[in-house]
């Protein structure tokens, strides 16, 4: 494991016996982190100069949740492996492993098996969720209501003592704050709002990618009055 986000720390991880080198383009369980605008491209040279396959994880990134269909088109390059899974059938279980043709010759039948492959409920699924995408414009809808979202995050950022940064891309958000997460997840869930708290202060958005912008504005309104009784001083008596 290497520091995200360090190109030299990864350059000096990397050996001969390095096959390929794996990273979310965008961190999800690590706190919705965006990589510097170059760093993708750096990873891209450095396996291209040693031989390793590039791999990302776009199982939480992937199918539109960025604002692109896959989040790594936000920087331009290609991974050689990429993994899909979750929004690919719309919750139902399936996962994929996508590979350019020269990667893919490697395999023969057999040689790659998932419990979560080709099942014939679940893929028919996403053909649908594919025809859906691009009936309905989702991946540009996500954009656009990511965009919303962002700055309604962002000007709630500017009224709040508790909330330190927005981060993210799309419909793939995170509030970091200054108090833990977990309570304000509670309390939102007792407005009736599901988020979610990862890396114990950090808040992460990531709603269907059919949401309202009603819906985000409610949302807002609900998290600025939670905010604001945590940032109160407690009353000592």
């Amino acid at each position: 494991h290497v520091a995200f986000d360090d190109i030299d720390a990864l350059i000096q991880a990397v050996d001969d016996q390095t096959a390929a080198i794996m990273v979310e383009p965008i961190q999800g369980e690590g706190g919705i982190r965006p990589p510097s605008p170059d760093y993708l491209a750096k990873v891209r040279q450095l396996c291209d100069d040693t031989g390793c396959l590039m791999i990302f994880d776009e199982i939480q990134t992937g199918m539109g949740r960025t604002g692109k269909l896959f989040a790594h088109e936000h920087f331009d390059i290609a991974p050689d492996i990429m993994t899909l899974a979750k929004a690919m059938a719309n919750g139902l279980p399936l996962g994929a492993m996508l590979a350019t043709d020269e990667v893919a010759e490697v395999f023969g039948p057999g040689s790659h098996a998932t419990t979560f492959g080709g099942g014939p409920v679940v893929t028919a699924a996403a053909l649908e969720v594919c025809h859906v995408f691009e009936d309905e414009q989702i991946v540009q809808r996500a954009a656009e209501t990511g965009a919303y979202f962002k700055k309604a995050l962002t000007e709630l950022a500017a009224q709040s003592s508790v909330i330190t940064e927005i981060r993210g891309m799309g419909l793939m958000l995170g509030a970091s704050l200054t108090i833990p997460a977990g309570p304000v997840v509670t309390a939102c869930m007792e407005q009736g709002f599901l988020i979610n708290a990862v890396q114990e202060q950090i808040l992460r958005f990531v709603p269907p990618l059919i949401i309202a912008k009603e819906d985000v504005d409610a949302l807002i309104a609900a998290l600025k009055n939670i905010l604001h009784e945590r940032s109160q001083p407690s009353d000592p008596n």
